[in-house]
């Protein structure tokens, strides 16, 4: 009897220790670590409460990373998904469906350092008079304007640049995804629809789109995970200058730049918090799906 209780815990035993390893016990230990000045250098502060937090909710770098973040979260996630979702949809019926599918994926398969020094080369920017090596200046010059520098000026500009090489690189994914989903759909149920006299239009909305959504929401809070860490650009391109700053790339900075383990923690804590309510809504979906079968 007590060989069959325990034969369970032996088989998760090993998962649970390291779970226990590597996510319980850094989870705790940076949560602690928040509530800490610079315990490991010279002249440390010690224990000093909520004060990282205050730090954050208060500085202008941080608020800055803050909205950027949020800006992030709405345009990239928003553009990837509908991008994906018109993709699957349309090319569906194309003849060379396949090899466009493949064109619009082939981002995902270069690294993202990589693709951001390829698009900081599209960016770059030299005053107006020398020769542009930038693609996209030289473009602009080509037809008779002046040379913008893309990741220097206005901070609108050039956050919504970081975020276009964003929507590059992860539009295949949504893609493929969502093109799975809609494969799956019965056709009859579209045909049937056609037959009743409905539109292209209205199959899109009162049939495909309803029978997404599940797959739909899975994608989008994928996306707004991934985006609320999102670093590799933002370090890359710009580093945070030119108030592109990001909430990864200040955790970055705080822990290997400038050595505040207590502020960088924070900021992972908070992370941290932010993903929480995403991923609970995931599971939440996933429970009415298996609970519908």
């Amino acid at each position: 009897m007590r060989t069959g209780r325990l034969q369970p815990w032996l088989f998760i035993g090993p998962a649970l220790l390291l779970l226990s390893f590597f996510l319980v016990y850094p989870s705790i230990h940076t949560t602690a670590l928040s509530f800490f000045g610079r315990p490991y250098s010279a002249g440390a502060e010690g224990f000093i409460g909520v004060e990282n937090y205050r730090h954050f909710f208060t500085d202008r770098s941080m608020l800055t990373a803050f909205r950027n973040n949020a800006l992030w979260v709405v345009i990239f996630t928003t553009f990837t998904v509908c991008f994906g979702l018109i993709f699957a949809t349309l090319l569906d019926r194309v003849r060379y469906e396949k090899i466009i599918k493949a064109i619009v994926f082939i981002p995902m398969a270069i690294s993202m350092v990589g693709a951001s020094v390829i698009w900081k080369f599209v960016y770059a920017f030299r005053p107006a008079g020398a020769n542009q090596v930038g693609l996209l200046n030289a473009i602009v010059v080509f037809f008779g304007g002046e040379p913008v520098g893309w990741l220097i000026e206005r901070p609108w500009i050039n956050n919504l640049c970081l975020i276009i090489v964003g929507i590059w690189i992860w539009t295949g994914f949504c893609m493929v995804i969502l093109s799975a989903a809609y494969k799956n759909i019965p056709r009859t149920l579209m045909e049937a629809a056609r037959i009743d006299g409905a539109s292209e239009w209205q199959v899109f909305w009162k049939v495909i789109l309803p029978i997404l959504k599940p797959t739909l929401a899975v994608v989008t809070t994928t996306m707004i995970v991934f985006v609320l860490k999102i670093f590799d650009i933002v370090y890359v391109m710009t580093n945070g200058n030119f108030s592109t700053e990001v909430i990864a790339n200040r955790m970055y900075k705080e822990m290997f730049s400038f050595h505040r383990y207590g502020r960088a923690s924070t900021i992972a804590v908070i992370l941290l918090l932010l993903i929480i309510p995403v991923m609970l809504f995931n599971i939440r979906r996933f429970r009415e799906q298996e609970a519908v079968r």
